[in-house]
């Protein structure tokens, strides 16, 4: 009797575990800007077979995204760039309109954010 009742406490305490962690995770997906779901949602849809690398770009054998695939992220990373107050003109005088500048800062500010809900959700 005793062994189905601490079988019984564990499998309780397993599942209250795991739903804590899911709580979290939900947490910090709806704390995020809609802004940093649409970068999410850019760099998810890369991984769609008509976004994948094409087989003359995976032949030119570097780690950097094409052209093509860059321009998929432009618009959101853009947007979330935008979303922190920045202007437009500031935004080409910083960036130049290089689409590798305009991803890496959205990725800094996506990161930074992320990091933001993080300590928040801690404390």
């Amino acid at each position: 009797m005793k062994k189905y009742f601490l079988s019984a406490v564990v499998a309780v305490l397993t599942l209250a575990s795991c739903s804590n962690e899911g709580t979290a995770v939900n947490t910090v997906e709806s704390m995020k800007t809609p802004q940093m779901e649409k970068f999410d949602k850019a760099f998810k849809s890369l991984g769609d077979p008509q976004n994948r690398p094409t087989e003359e770009e995976k032949k030119r054998n570097t780690s950097e995204l094409s052209d093509r695939r860059k321009a998929l992220l432009v618009p959101a990373s853009k947007e979330l760039i935008l979303s922190t107050g920045i202007t437009e003109a500031e935004l080409t005088r910083k960036t130049g309109d290089d689409m590798s500048q305009i991803i890496v800062w959205a990725t800094q500010i996506y990161m930074q954010k992320s990091d933001e809900i993080r300590k928040n959700i801690k404390s």
